[in-house]
């Protein structure tokens, strides 16, 4: 999520998606994963629209507001035991120290304050979350902002009697380390930015066993600019006007086991499938149908319904795709707001807990966005969903 000049939103973030685009399927070779192939969709933008002509969608509730000294709130994650933590990059203005805190009710207490930073930038940056099957927690730490040297990390959280112990890096020389989805004993992350020899925007998927991570002896280290043994699938970013080239971010799976990601840059929907063992089969960019979606951050699957909440980062908006129908519906959306009263100020992130859809404002905009800048109130706000 570089910073660029800001510009006016361009008339595909409304009129032109991806979604027009019949479905490219992949299969794997028996030893190798796929190679990076053009994503078949999201044709460039090419006009501006005034961020009045932004309808108004459904009523956004506000949890609570941040201070100043946790201006990005960005990843949810969700414990076996109902425990909400949230990644606090604070990558609008790294100045402030990155943190997670815990979510309890409508209000917030300190989790994780005193992340340790990489050696290089001195900085922590933590992103997606989530809860492992060990009952420690994995973070995927963004360095991309502060060194474009592979110097990016998964995190993990020793958790000792509930509570947070040792945190230490069980895998490096990530590019762009963002989303990360535990199913069964295996372990996801993308790389919003892992770029091979002739593809300079590349993402992909990386997959990790829990036993490798387990193992002593130091982190796993990645072999950038490589399809290094971790890659589970790759992807090539369709570089549109807002010039980011950002991939895969977000990342979950539905009830079959089926894998999804979706492109920040580009706004396009992958489903990968997976073999039994968790390794690549094939993948697809969805042929979504309904309302258009230009750029996609995070997103939760509901595997009770067979829908996916997805923040629309770029439209300032949440929307809803059925995985059945892959129709794509708006649950809610704004124009530029600050955020106050629990508007939408560019989505990042959503958990599902019961009925609450939890919004992570994360409020860093790029060039023609709806959202024009950073600013307080930092916020999180819910949907209740019916």
């Amino acid at each position: 999520m570089k910073s660029f000049l800001l510009l006016p939103l361009s008339l595909a973030a409304l009129l032109a998606g991806c979604q027009s685009n019949p479905a490219a399927t992949e299969t794997a070779a028996t030893t190798a994963p796929p190679a990076a192939t053009p994503a078949a969709s999201a044709p460039a933008d090419t006009m501006g629209v005034p961020a009045g002509t932004i309808p108004t969608v459904g009523s956004p509730q506000l949890l609570f507001t941040l201070p100043d000294t946790h201006n990005t709130p960005d990843g949810l994650a969700l414990s076996p035991e109902g425990r909400i933590l949230l990644s606090v990059p604070n990558l609008a203005d790294n100045s402030q120290p990155a943190s997670i805190v815990e979510i309890v009710g409508n209000a917030y207490k300190p989790f994780a304050p005193n992340l340790p930073v990489e050696p290089t930038t001195q900085k922590a940056a933590p992103m997606d979350l989530a809860f492992g099957p060990d009952g420690n927690v994995y973070y995927a730490e963004n360095q991309y902002e502060n060194s474009k040297k592979y110097v990016s990390r998964l995190m993990r959280i020793n958790m000792q009697n509930g509570q947070p112990g040792r945190i230490e890096t069980v895998a490096d020389s990530f590019a762009l380390a963002n989303g990360v989805v535990w199913k069964d004993n295996l372990l996801y992350v993308t790389d919003s930015q892992w770029d091979l020899p002739g593809n300079d925007k590349g993402s992909a998927i990386m997959r990790f066993t829990l036993d490798e991570l387990q193992k002593s002896g130091g982190p796993i280290h990645l072999r950038p600019k490589t399809r290094d043994p971790h890659v589970l699938a790759l992807f090539t970013t369709n570089v549109n006007e807002t010039g980011v080239d950002n991939g895969a971010d977000g990342i979950d799976y539905d009830r079959q086991g089926n894998l999804y990601t979706g492109s920040f840059g580009d706004g396009t929907f992958y489903k990968i499938s997976l073999k039994p063992d968790g390794t690549f089969a094939s993948q697809q960019a969805v042929p979504l149908t309904g309302d258009k979606i230009t750029c996609i951050d995070g997103f939760v699957i509901d595997r009770k319904t067979d829908k996916a909440y997805i923040t629309g980062a770029r439209q300032n908006a949440i929307f809803v795709v059925d995985l059945k129908t892959n129709n794509v519906t708006t649950l809610a959306q704004n124009p530029d707001t600050d955020g106050a009263n629990g508007k939408i100020d560019q989505p990042a992130e959503v958990l599902l807990k019961g009925n609450r859809l939890y919004i992570s404002n994360y409020d860093n905009p790029v060039k023609h966005f709806v959202n024009t800048k950073s600013d307080a109130p930092h916020t999180e706000s819910y949907v209740e969903l019916k």
